[in-house]
């Protein structure tokens, strides 16, 4: 008799698992494969609370959600009331499936894959950081809505050739909005205007004078007007928000020194990092250290108060859900997307999309390389702009930022700069191996050199 030939089986991992293709005005839910386990399910609040039992009533104990948008949020939130262990899977992993695409076959798949433990979850914050994260990000949304009718304000003052950008380097500081608050309240004469402009300012009396004759027009004024108090209505409902963010965050602060027992540190700083006028209407440093238990963050070379708000509101106090460094520069699309095929590597790039904590980081990076003039981060950031590229450069030192974010709130431990010296001499040391390898591979001994 001939051998019996030995079929792979894939291994179950999660026996009792659901797939949800989550739809905008519909849910598919897939309990196996049959047709029978299939049921279409609506979106109001009663139709997820059916949903809900009817998983409860099928022994399903796990449960994979794709989709895209914001419509799969209220689901997953009473799937995880209810007990049954709901992750978010990224449509990448589930755009596979053979024949005609419909929304029945689409939650088998998903059903399946999830069965065998072969969907990786998405990365979800705690219920806390959500909260603060919707805060953060519509103060952010505001902030850029005002900055739109900035915009605004410089060109109707560029129409009426009232060159207050070539004058003033910001239209929205103490001077700027001086003088546009002036010829909003009809005030026209040129020598007037250029005398609210503080002392500091940098250009003369006669050429702001100059800057500011123009030509009049009702209606660009009117738009002026409209367009500044627009971006006044957005920064003081930002400012709103600042006092919510900071009501939250100190409530978090309570809650953990509650459950741990431990008191959080103070923070005592004898200067605090220039920025601009959108930075949080709060003390946001002193906030953060207590909130990490004692990880100093915005002490690292380009962290502003506002990069430190987006680092809590996007990851949370800590990044336990980061086996390592690699795998948080990764999930921000900062590290190299290596693509092999054939033991070669045929890609390389970085992924273009990026989220919020990375774009965040890259702005901190350009800080490093453009106002920085020492440190090690400096160094790195100029050595990288002069081998690959400037653009190549934001990348690599966010992603030296996120690398030290990651260690300093992963070991609990305090931002220790490289010294501008030491970094030198450990560039002089690699180099210096690195010609020694070359030399070895090319069998030259140091006889065979010859020095002019």
């Amino acid at each position: 008799m001939g051998r019996k030939k030995k079929e792979a089986t894939m291994p179950i991992v999660n026996p009792q698992a659901a797939g949800i293709d989550v739809g905008s005005r519909s849910h598919y839910v897939a309990v196996g494969q049959r047709a029978e386990d299939v049921r279409e399910f609506g979106v109001y609040s009663d139709d997820l609370e059916a949903l809900c039992k009817w998983l409860k009533a099928e022994g399903v104990t796990a449960v994979a959600l794709e989709s895209t948008g914001t419509y799969w949020q209220n689901l997953f939130v009473m799937l995880g009331d209810h007990g049954l262990n709901p992750i978010l899977v990224s449509g990448k992993f589930t755009k596979n499936v053979q024949g005609k695409k419909t929304d029945v076959q689409d939650c088998q798949y998903i059903q399946k894959m999830h069965t065998m433990g072969l969907l990786p979850s998405s990365f979800q914050p705690s219920t806390g950081t959500e909260k603060l994260r919707q805060y953060v990000r519509h103060r952010q949304s505001l902030l850029e809505s005002g900055a739109d009718y900035i915009k605004k304000v410089q060109k109707a003052l560029r129409l009426m050739n009232i060159r207050l950008d070539i004058a003033i380097s910001d239209v929205t500081g103490q001077s700027g909005k001086a003088i546009v608050k002036a010829i909003i309240e009809g005030q026209t004469d040129p020598r007037h205007l250029a005398g609210l402009a503080n002392s500091k300012i940098r250009k003369s009396k006669e050429e702001l004078e100059r800057a500011l004759t123009g030509i009049w027009k009702e209606e660009y004024v009117l738009e002026l007007k409209h367009s500044l108090e627009l971006y006044e209505f957005f920064h003081a409902k930002a400012g709103e928000c600042d006092v919510a963010i900071e009501a939250l965050l100190e409530k978090q602060i309570e809650d953990n020194e509650r459950e741990d027992g431990v008191q959080r540190p103070h923070l005592e700083r004898k200067e605090r990092k220039k920025e601009n006028k959108n930075r949080p209407k709060m003390d946001i440093e002193k906030l953060a250290f207590q909130l990490t238990g004692g990880v100093d963050l915005a002490k690292i070379d380009g962290v502003s108060g506002q990069t430190l708000l987006t680092v809590i509101s996007e990851v949370g106090a800590n990044v336990d859900k980061f086996q390592s460094a690699k795998q948080f520069a990764a999930w921000l699309r900062l590290a190299p997307n290596n693509k092999k095929t054939g033991g070669k590597v045929i890609s390389s790039h970085t992924p273009k999309r990026k989220n919020r904590l990375a774009l965040a980081l890259q702005r901190a990076a350009n800080v490093i390389g453009n106002n920085l003039k020492k440190g090690a981060l400096h160094q790195f950031f100029v050595r990288i702009k002069v081998k690959k590229g400037y653009m190549e450069a934001i990348v690599a030192t966010a992603r030296k930022l996120a690398v030290i974010i990651w260690n300093m709130l992963s070991k609990k431990q305090q931002y220790q700069p490289t010294e501008d010296k030491a970094y030198t001499e450990r560039l002089k040391v690699q180099a210096i191996k690195n010609i020694q390898r070359k030399l070895r591979r090319l069998n030259i001994s140091p006889e065979n050199l010859v020095f002019n």
